[in-house]
């Protein structure tokens, strides 16, 4: 990045550090990969200056330079045109002025610019002094920066969460007043912000101010809804603050963290009076939930993988562990959640457990989640069959034995086996299995073809 702005700066040009990775740095946390330069050079200058560059945004006047193995973006000073389409302007105007710049951006803790080889900031919105009150706010008039860009408003909430900055006053009220513009904002972005948002300390802060400023309504409806939906004397908040405490409680690993976000909102749907009982019940609000979970994930355009991944951590959330499970309950609760996802869904459950409340009448279970996770691992060591491919005979050694062909008798045969292996792994052997087959299903001895 020095090696950037030295040649920038050799060639005539001012050149400066802007964005995350200077506003990081002040903030004495590690910068990000990439970073980001501001210059007076045009863009076709920028591109003659350095062998491995690439016009990845001509029309923005940005082009991405390879110093060091790192990719470094360089975009010419520039002033932004009308904005039509929520997002970009239509036309840009190159500038003279580092300030001229920085006055189009977002946060005045994102509008300076710090020259690398001189040790100068340029910060004309004192976003330094902002950066050390640990506030967020806006450049300038903060409808007219939330009126252009529709994203902004959930950068706000995002940096708020992954800063743990406060939004001042201001910023904060004209969060939802431009939704029309947010709504033109592609559900990718949405999206991205989402993703990071989700992976700060406490996201449940960004979150809260979604929700407040009415944009959570926006791009996910049904968790805007669980607002003061109440539960049952199992829980001690409503739907939404338990949510958000679940959130806050699992690993900062996005597909737990997405599962958290969306278990319990097949409540709004299953959410019944049991007079018996005297309090709610949501049966079976797992498998709404699961998906109410996929339909909105596919919306926002997360990955089939991740999808499915997350999906499967809410419809299995629902584990209620107790002192009585044998180990062979424990080795269906690990075929049904998945060896892989052992982890993920352990983390969601603790947190689930821990976000019912803290009050001496509301249970949380935390020991017995401790203790499904201690014994799934021991069990897991043993290395049991967990699917069919596990097991010690195949289907063609099914079909010789019974003298039959392929259908779907063989994947019934193996399933029963499967279960058989379940609860007990000792007999998963060709000898024990293989008898198995002959005396249950071949008549108790081999068959011809």
């Amino acid at each position: 990045m020095q090696d950037v702005c030295r040649r920038l700066r050799d060639d005539g040009h001012a050149a400066y550090v802007v964005g995350g990775a200077l506003r990081d740095i002040a903030l004495g946390r590690a910068a990000a990969a990439d970073w980001d330069v501001a210059t007076a050079a045009r863009p076709e200058r920028v591109l003659a200056l350095f062998r491995r560059a690439v016009p990845t945004g001509l029309a923005h006047g940005t082009v991405t330079v390879i110093a060091g193995g790192r990719p470094v973006e360089v975009t010419t000073f520039r002033g932004d045109g009308a904005y039509q389409d929520g997002r970009h302007p239509v036309a840009v105007t190159f500038v003279p002025d580092v300030r001229e710049d920085l006055a189009r951006r977002d946060f005045t803790v994102n509008a300076m610019a710090g020259d690398p080889l001189t040790g100068e900031l340029v910060d004309p919105f004192d976003g330094a002094k902002d950066l050390a009150a640990r506030i967020l706010r806006a450049v300038g008039d903060p409808d007219a920066r939330f009126s252009e860009d529709g994203l902004r408003p959930m950068r706000a909430a995002r940096f708020a969460a992954t800063l743990e900055f406060d939004v001042e006053p201001a910023t904060r009220a004209a969060l939802g007043r431009h939704r029309d513009v947010f709504r033109m904002v592609s559900r990718e972005r949405v999206r991205d912000e989402l993703s990071k948002l989700l992976l700060a300390p406490r996201p449940s802060v960004g979150l809260r101010l979604l929700h407040e400023s009415g944009l959570l309504a926006e791009f996910l409806a049904p968790l805007a809804q669980a607002h003061g939906v109440p539960q049952n004397r199992f829980h001690e908040f409503d739907l939404l603050e338990h949510t958000l405490r679940t959130v806050d409680g699992t690993p900062p690993r996005l597909p737990v963290r997405l599962a958290a976000l969306l278990h319990d909102l097949g409540k709004l749907e299953a959410a019944a009076w049991n007079e018996q009982k005297g309090d709610r019940t949501f049966v079976g609000h797992e498998r709404i939930s699961a998906a109410i979970a996929e339909a909105l994930l596919r919306e926002l355009r997360y990955a089939t993988r991740e999808c499915e991944h997350v999906v499967a951590l809410v419809a299995n959330h629902g584990t209620y562990y107790d002192a009585s499970w044998t180990d062979a309950a424990v080795r269906r609760w690990i075929r049904r959640v998945g060896a892989d996802r052992i982890d993920d869904q352990l983390g969601l459950l603790a947190a689930d457990l821990a976000a019912k409340g803290d009050r001496p009448d509301v249970p949380s279970s935390l020991d017995d989640a401790r203790t499904l996770g201690a014994r799934a691992a021991a069990l897991l060591a043993a290395r049991p069959a967990l699917d069919e491919n596990a097991l010690a005979i195949d289907g063609g050694t099914i079909m010789t034995l019974l003298g039959i062909g392929p259908g779907p008798r063989i994947g019934e045969i193996k399933r029963a086996l499967l279960e058989l292996v379940t609860d007990d792994p000792s007999r998963n052997t060709p000898d024990d299995l293989s008898r198995v087959v002959r005396e249950r299903w071949g008549g108790g001895r081999p068959q011809d073809h």
